[in-house]
Parts: structure tokens; C-alpha cells; sequence
């Protein structure tokens, strides 16, 4: 078996769909800041063509793809983008995906299969992609899932499926990459919840615009992540404590953690913006503008760091400092859940 390799990232071309608001933004500017070279793909042209300009003022060097990666055709231009400009690429990044907040009984399945195809079969459709170009010159594939990839919570079923098949398509593609010898590293990224305009774009079917729920972090936390990935091989990282504190609680006390998130998650993200009629949601198509890289439906505290994933990355380094960061995510998680008791 050939062991993946890796380039350093000023010599690096990197493969981001998803690019043109959020984790996918700031993943291509702060790459094309450590001297990679990056294409940007996403549905809004308008958007991903002002990020480009904004990387080349700054002399790094980027091109854009118009593409839904829903579409595999549109998959393969991405690629072809790539190597047409650069002549290759080394790291390819399946970030896109779309928010659907209701009832499973009430939200049709036509939306349903739509946040499947993009959430699931979009970084499927990179994937594969991604190994046919990289199986003979090696590089990385770096899935972003969720930390819901582990943990279902109500109004949000859909997404939860697709990061959980995107979990276990991601850990099977693993098996295969290194059971062929192809020199690839296959990571998955599970982020709590981060500061984009995500939720302000999310399809609503509760009456009321999604929010996230605390503790939130900056879309930065899984930048750095990311390109940490795209360096050396890491199979699975968190991006922040709650979920994995989360997952462990319900998977030690299951009927315990379901009643947790019967009393706490149906209102946990709701914000006190009303669906009007002129919200756009772009589950379906581009909206406008995709509202660059933070959001908007995000109160209180915005973490720039996480201990939790510090030290998953970094053991020797940061060890001890776990058993505090959970304590820390525990507390805030207790905050919250006060703050919705007493809005009842």
C-alpha cells in the first residue's frame, strides 16, 4: 500500500466547492494567504467572481467554477477547471451543502431529496471525482459533515441523514483508496455549529428563521482544520466539543439524551425572525448573494478557537486541556437549555 503525500501548501492546488460564503470563503482566502493555489466553486457566480478578485488584490492566485455539485457533469468541470489552470490539483474539499429546518411530516419530499443531493450525492459526485485524478499522483479528500453526522436532533432530519450517509460513504471510500494502494487521504470533518450566513439561507417550515445554536464558532476554526487536513493525514476530526460530548452522553443514556432533546431542540433553534414573504432560500437555487463569510442569526459569543479540536490535532501539546473544554461546553450547553426553559 502507498501511504498518501502530501505537498506543503505553497505548493498546493485546492479544490473547494461551496466556496463563495461561509467555511468554504474563508477555507479559500486563508489558503491562498499560505501560498496555495485554489479554486472556488459554487452555484453564485456573482459572489464566487468578487472572491477571486478580492484574493487576487491580495496576489494570490484563484479561479472560479459556476457549478451545482449535485449535477455530476458539473462536478467533472470543476476539474477540469483545475487542471486546465493549474494543471493539476492535490486537495479537493467537498464543502456545499443547504439547510432545511421543519417536521419530517410536514416538509415535502421534493426538499427532502433536494438537501440529499447536495448534502450527500454532491460530495459523493467530489469524491469520486477526486480519486480518478488523484489515484496516480496522490493528495487529499476532505468531506465536511456535521457534528449531527453522529447525533440526530428534531427539525433537522434530513440533514442529519445525509451527514450520517456522508459519514459512512466517506468511511468506505477510505477502505477502498487504501485497500487499492491509491496514495490518498480520505478525512472527514464534523463542525458544531459555526458562524455563516447558513441559517439566514436555510428553506424554514417552522415559521421562523433558523438560528445557531451556542457554542458557536468562527467559520476560521474549521479553516485552519482544514488545511491542516490538507497536509498530513487525519481520518476524522470534531470541530468543537459540544457534539462529541453530546454523542457520547446519548450513546451512554439513550432515553436520558431523548428527553434532553425533546424539551430542549424543537425551540433551541428558532430565532425571533418571522419567515415573510420575500425571504429567499436557496435549497433550490442560488440566492442573490450568499452573504459572505459570517452570519447573521448568531447571538452571543463567537469562539476563534477550539481546545476540543487543539488537542485532537495536537495531543502532546494540549492533552490535559480536554477534561476543561468539555466542562466548558457542558456549562454553556446548561446555559442555553436554561435560557429556553424560562422562555416557556
Amino acid at each position: 500500500m502507498q501511504h498518501p503525500t502530501f505537498k506543503p501548501l505553497t505548493e498546493q492546488t485546492i479544490v473547494i466547492t461551496g466556496a463563495s460564503s461561509g467555511i468554504g470563503l474563508v477555507t479559500a482566502k486563508l489558503a491562498t494567504r499560505r501560498g496555495a493555489r485554489v479554486v472556488l466553486a459554487a452555484r453564485n457566480g456573482a459572489d464566487l467572481r468578487a472572491a477571486v478578485d478580492d484574493i487576487h488584490r491580495e496576489g494570490g492566485a484563484a479561479v472560479h467554477v459556476v457549478a451545482d455539485v449535485a449535477n455530476p457533469d458539473e462536478v467533472e468541470r470543476i476539474a477540469d477547471a483545475a487542471n486546465r489552470e493549474f494543471g493539476a490539483f492535490d486537495t479537493w474539499v467537498n464543502n456545499a451543502g443547504v439547510a432545511l429546518y421543519g417536521r419530517l411530516e410536514e416538509v415535502p419530499l421534493e426538499d427532502m431529496r433536494r438537501q440529499m443531493d447536495v448534502n450527500f450525492w454532491g460530495q459523493v459526485h467530489g469524491s469520486l471525482t477526486a480519486v480518478k485524478h488523484l489515484k496516480h499522483m496522490g493528495g487529499a479528500i476532505i468531506n465536511i459533515a456535521s457534528g449531527l453526522a453522529d447525533l440526530s436532533v428534531p427539525l433537522q432530519g434530513i440533514y442529519c441523514a445525509s451527514k450520517a450517509a456522508l459519514k459512512s460513504f466517506t468511511d468506505t471510500l477510505r477502505l477502498e483508496v487504501e485497500e487499492a494502494g491509491f496514495p490518498i487521504s480520505v478525512t472527514l470533518i464534523k463542525p458544531s455549529s459555526i458562524d455563516t450566513p447558513f441559517f439566514e439561507k436555510a428553506r424554514s417550515y417552522m415559521g421562523v428563521e433558523p438560528k445557531a445554536i451556542p457554542p458557536v464558532y468562527a467559520p476560521e476554526v474549521v479553516a485552519r482544520t482544514i488545511l491542516e487536513c490538507a497536509a498530513r493525514p487525519v481520518r476524522e476530526i470534531a470541530v468543537g466539543g459540544p457534539a462529541p460530548v453530546l454523542t457520547s452522553v446519548s450513546r451512554l443514556t439513550p432515553r436520558l439524551s431523548d428527553r434532553m432533546m425533546e424539551r430542549t431542540q424543537f425551540d433551541a433553534p428558532r430565532s425571533d425572525r418571522p419567515i415573510t414573504s420575500d425571504h429567499v432560500d436557496n435549497l433550490h437555487a442560488p440566492v442573490r448573494t450568499d452573504g459572505g463569510a459570517r452570519g447573521s442569526n448568531t447571538s452571543g459569543r463567537v469562539m476563534q478557537s477550539s481546545l476540543y479540536t487543539s488537542a485532537k490535532l495536537h495531543p502532546k501539546r494540549t492533552g490535559v486541556a480536554v477534561f476543561g473544554a468539555g466542562l466548558a461546553i457542558l456549562a454553556a450547553l446548561a446555559i442555553s437549555n436554561k435560557e429556553i426553559g424560562n422562555r416557556k
